[in-house]
């Protein structure tokens, strides 16, 4: 004994299964076709994929079953030249360019001067002064470590390293005219 189906069930179930029949047996020339529109493999294959989706939604619209080559490609096409579209949207020509002027790269031999005079001038400090600054500042300590190190107080190095910046900032050798 047969069960009996449900004619529009059936009527429904038929553009889906030829649908799926004829992706499977087209799918990997489509693709070729897709890749063959981008640069990038997962492109193209979201690409297809959008193409197949708008077949499928005009499944029962297209009168020539024989034509659906012509139509996934003419969909290919189509959806990648308003991708293409939406994209140059975002790009725009203008009259200034929005990126700053490029710096020129720092002389090598004014850094190493500008080096050697800053060491000058830390080899003029007070032993003390300069221990700090050396630790705090060549060494990267921080005020807790430095005072570990030198076994005073925070508030020791703090005071220290600051009369030192004074004097640094004082250092004929270190100014802006020298």
């Amino acid at each position: 004994m047969t069960t009996p189906v449900c004619t529009s069930a059936a009527k429904a179930a038929t553009p889906y299964t030829s649908f799926a029949t004829y992706m499977r047996a087209r799918g990997p020339v489509l693709l070729r076709t897709a890749r063959s529109l981008t640069a990038n493999p997962c492109d193209a294959e979201d690409l297809l994929q959008t193409a197949l989706t708008k077949t499928y939604v005009a499944w029962d619209r297209i009168e020539d079953h024989r034509a659906l080559d012509g139509y996934v490609r003419r969909a290919l096409l189509n959806t990648r030249t308003s991708q293409w579209r939406k994209r140059k949207v975002d790009e725009f020509a203008c009259d200034v360019l929005p990126e700053p002027d490029t710096a020129p790269a720092p002389d090598a031999a004014e850094h190493q001067a500008l080096r050697d005079a800053m060491w000058q001038a830390v080899m003029k400090l007070p032993d003390r002064q300069r221990a700090m600054v050396v630790l705090r500042y060549y060494e990267d300590l921080s005020e807790a470590q430095t005072a570990e190190v030198l076994g005073v107080s925070v508030g020791t190095v703090k005071s220290a390293v600051s009369r030192a910046l004074g004097k640094l900032r004082d250092d004929p050798v270190l100014s802006p005219a020298h």
